[in-house]
């Protein structure tokens, strides 16, 4: 692990490849999971008002689930999630014409309608927040038939996680502490290198320092058929 400023964050993110292929996964994070998104208190008013602009533009479905358990429902531990319909989608899923789920909220600000773009929790995707005695825990939440694609672009491509989330991580924490997190990045792969040149022999990704970073990893299983056409990403080998 490593800290920045109050936020301790898993090693497997200052040098994890991340880029979004979503003709590829068909916005599977949109679909897959055991909940909806999570969402703060401090969201909800907004969340309230996007959907009143957008219901009409949303599936049946999803009106009935909203006007049957709402829009943000309350989980077992006391903590808030979007509301998601029987077969998986979160109540705001568009789908395009090549069967892409897309928020519709995120569509709707990409067109200037609306002025927020998402929750900050789908923003940051694939990274997860949870708060423990002030300090925040940021994981990198790995799930092959979410991320593999993106995991393969960004190997081809050679892009880092924390470089592709620069956005929301600047939208969530601001820019000295985006500017302080990348310095920390460039120093763990640093070191992360003096080892694997030390161990020639060991994988680097079972370094003590990728080992610690998987075991405080949350669980979440995501089931394995994504809904409605949307297509199984390839699990890297």
């Amino acid at each position: 692990m490593f800290m920045v400023q109050q936020s301790l964050l898993s090693e497997d993110i200052a040098d994890a490849r991340f880029a979004c292929d979503i003709s590829r996964c068909k916005g599977a994070c949109c679909v897959v999971g055991d909940a909806g998104a999570p969402v703060s208190k401090k969201e909800v008013a907004v969340l309230n008002k996007a959907y009143s602009q957008l219901k009409d533009e949303l599936s049946a479905e999803a009106r009935d689930t909203v006007s049957a358990k709402g829009l943000v429902q309350e989980s077992g531990d006391q903590k808030l999630e979007l509301s998601c319909v029987s077969t998986g989608e979160c109540v705001f899923v568009q789908y395009t014409d090549k069967g892409v789920a897309t928020c519709s909220i995120q569509n709707a600000f990409y067109k200037s309608e609306f002025d927020w773009e998402k929750p900050i929790s789908c923003h940051l995707y694939p990274l997860r927040i949870k708060k423990l005695s002030g300090i925040e825990w940021i994981n990198y939440e790995y799930i092959p038939s979410l991320c593999s694609a993106a995991c393969d672009r960004a190997e081809k491509e050679g892009i880092y996680l924390a470089d592709f989330l620069k956005k929301p991580l600047i939208r969530r924490y601001g820019e000295a502490w985006y500017e302080e997190f990348i310095a920390a990045c460039e120093h763990v792969r640093s070191m992360k290198a003096e080892y694997s040149k030390k161990v020639p022999n060991e994988s680097i990704s079972e370094s003590p320092l990728n080992k610690l970073s998987r075991e405080q990893l949350p669980v979440r299983t995501g089931s394995e058929d994504i809904k409605k056409g949307i297509n199984n990403a390839t699990p890297k080998n």
